[in-house]
């Protein structure tokens, strides 16, 4: 299977660039993964998708401030951090511009001083920073008034309201890039959901960079997919399991929450509760054991998640509505249009591949 096998061609101008007024007005693409049927729709439509029973798994985790400006203590050359991933002990693991400037030993300023930092390490795979960082009082409150929002790179505008890149449910900070999917909720059509009988579960998956890496090689199965760290309680995997046991419908909001699924899932299905990394790649061939339906962005051509949700509802399927899509000018990535690829089926079935 080859990564051009996932291409499609996007104008520019169908990039968004901001994120519309309200959040739920955005189209939504309904393409009924049995039969082809494609519907266009908005996203406030989206509870007619929805039934009592079925069960709505959001990714809760909140994007931090994760860009950083400053400069190399002893030249006074401008440097840029993109913090990654929480090492632990005060060490992250750094996207760094420009990289030779920031070999180990270099020492780094931030705030004129208010955050110091040393480059450790330079990492094998991709040439990311491991980057201790020095300061005084509590970390992610020095990055909320330091930072940045880290952007994704097709992006150019400014973003006028930081919030709009976070959705409304947000809680538990750590991740380098919002689950975009879950931008289109508003707190209102998230009581409307649950007045239908539809529970709302969460996990929590920290999203990295990686999600906009450019997949490199042109065999699929020759890809390393990076790593991101998950959280799965109690509670809310008793809520998924019992909506499994009913013969409810479980609806992932986005390939985040799609990933944490899927990476605990066992073979009927069920869940636990349980934290870790996960790196699971998925693509056609793959066996979906916990989601029934998916709401999703639209994505990058040859990405892996393009790879994903073609293994979720075909290959053949999702190029022809994503032609759909470019010819009825949709808006896409991250504060683009929406697409629901769902099932009417009750419980998933033995032939849900």
């Amino acid at each position: 299977m080859k990564t051009s096998d996932f291409y499609y061609d996007l104008p520019e101008r169908l990039i968004a660039q901001t994120p519309l007024e309200r959040r739920d007005s955005s189209r939504l693409l309904a393409l009924n993964k049995d039969t082809g049927e494609i519907a266009h729709r908005h996203f406030y439509d989206l509870p007619d998708y929805l039934r009592a029973g079925d069960t709505l798994v959001l990714n809760n985790s909140r994007v931090i401030p994760a860009r950083l400006l400053g400069v190399r203590e002893d030249t006074g050359y401008p440097i840029e951090l993109v913090l990654l991933t929480d090492r632990g002990d005060g060490v992250w693991e750094c996207l760094t511009r420009p990289g030779k400037k920031c070999r180990p030993g270099a020492q780094l300023s931030f705030g004129e001083g208010r955050l110091t930092a040393t480059v450790e390490d330079i990492l094998p795979d991709g040439g990311n920073r491991l980057i201790r960082f020095h300061y005084d009082g509590i970390f992610l409150e020095i990055l909320e008034e330091l930072g940045m929002m880290p952007l994704p790179p097709y992006i150019k505008e400014k973003l006028e309201d930081p919030e709009r890149y976070q959705t409304v449910y947000s809680k538990t900070p750590g991740s380098a890039a919002a689950p975009t999917a879950g931008l289109h909720f508003t707190p209102e059509l998230l009581e409307q959901i649950r007045g239908k009988g539809v529970s709302i579960a969460y996990v929590t998956l920290h999203v990295g960079l990686g999600t906009f890496r450019p997949v490199k090689v042109d065999d699929v199965q020759d890809h390393v997919m990076h790593s991101e760290y998950y959280e799965l309680d109690e509670e809310n995997a008793a809520m998924i399991n019992a909506t499994r046991k009913n013969g409810g419908r479980i609806f992932a909001v986005g390939t985040t929450a799609t990933r944490t699924l899927e990476t605990i899932a066992a073979e009927d299905g069920t869940v636990r509760a349980c934290s870790g990394w996960t790196n699971i790649f998925i693509y056609p061939g793959y066996r979906f054991r916990a989601i029934d339906c998916l709401v999703t962005n639209f994505h990058l051509p040859e990405s892996t998640l393009m790879m994903l949700i073609s293994a979720f509802a075909g290959r053949e399927r999702i190029m022809d509505a994503y032609h759909v899509a470019v010819e009825q000018e949709y808006r896409f990535f991250s504060f683009g249009d929406s697409m629901l690829i769902y099932t009417e089926r009750t419980g998933r079935g033995d032939d849900h591949v």
